[in-house]
């Protein structure tokens, strides 16, 4: 618990086995309540070190991609009744130690939700971020700033915090399965008014850490483009996306009989 919230940690994983320890062992267990770990159907042995530890494992029969898993573990933080929830990298890139920091900042009421920025403080390139994917971020980001109307200083981090309420507003189902799910996500938060703050994040890109390849990177890149023309023309009155839509399918937890 955190000031009266109940705060709870997922991580999705794949392939993962090599650093799931080492991730879990900074989780600061003085203020999360629980941790729920996704595996996409790993094919090395993150199955089975994750259950040798105090975690909620699911694991999904098929890779399912980075936004399927993210889908499933947000429900199952819902349906263990969080208040705030952050995502952390099983991976090791992101410090898990600044959980408590993030979280409280939502749990203060300051923000609805909060990023783990590699690139406030300028951690990116001293943690190892390949240049071109330096690059790629800070273009990205500002053609989003602009066309959004927002000043945060990255849209790519994978490490966020999100309040209970962003979590059941807005249509996350409506999202892609691929990592651009992340991207969707934060716009949409942007789109239905939710506060989003940042806090400096180090990063660390070692061999052990997972990263998308070239072309992966590019198709990352033209769906970010893309998901910034939908809402603005979404603002516009000119198209009808269901991710921006309040009717759009949303993460539903059934409460249970009153």
């Amino acid at each position: 618990m955190l000031h009266g919230k109940k705060i709870v940690v997922v991580m999705p994983a794949y392939n993962a086995a090599k650093t799931i320890r080492q991730t879990y062992e900074e989780i600061p267990k003085d203020v999360v309540d629980e941790i729920v770990l996704t595996d996409d159907a790993s094919t090395d042995g993150t199955v089975d070190l994750a259950r040798r530890l105090p975690l909620h494992v699911f694991r999904h029969d098929r890779n399912r991609g980075y936004g399927g898993n993210l889908k499933t573990c947000f429900s199952e933080a819902l349906e263990l009744n969080a208040d705030i929830v952050v995502s952390v990298h099983p991976d090791y890139q992101y410090t898990p130690r600044l959980i408590t920091a993030m979280a409280a900042m939502i749990a203060l009421g300051e923000f609805d939700v909060v990023l783990g920025s590699r690139i406030l403080g300028g951690g990116a390139i001293r943690g190892g971020m390949p240049l071109y994917k330096y690059v790629s971020n800070r273009f990205l980001t500002l053609i989003q700033n602009f066309f959004i109307g927002e000043k945060v200083s990255e849209y790519h981090t994978g490490y966020r915090a999100w309040s209970r309420k962003v979590l059941e507003a807005i249509p996350i189902l409506e999202n892609s399965d691929d990592f651009v799910f992340d991207n969707q996500m934060l716009v949409q938060a942007f789109f239905f008014g939710f506060r989003v703050g940042e806090i400096s994040c180090p990063c660390r890109y070692n061999p052990d850490s997972s990263s998308i390849n070239a072309l992966r990177s590019l198709k990352y890149g033209l769906g970010v483009l893309v998901t910034t023309a939908q809402v603005v023309l979404q603002r516009m009155g000119l198209a009808k996306v269901r991710r921006f839509d309040p009717a759009g399918r949303r993460l539903i937890v059934d409460a249970g009989p009153a």
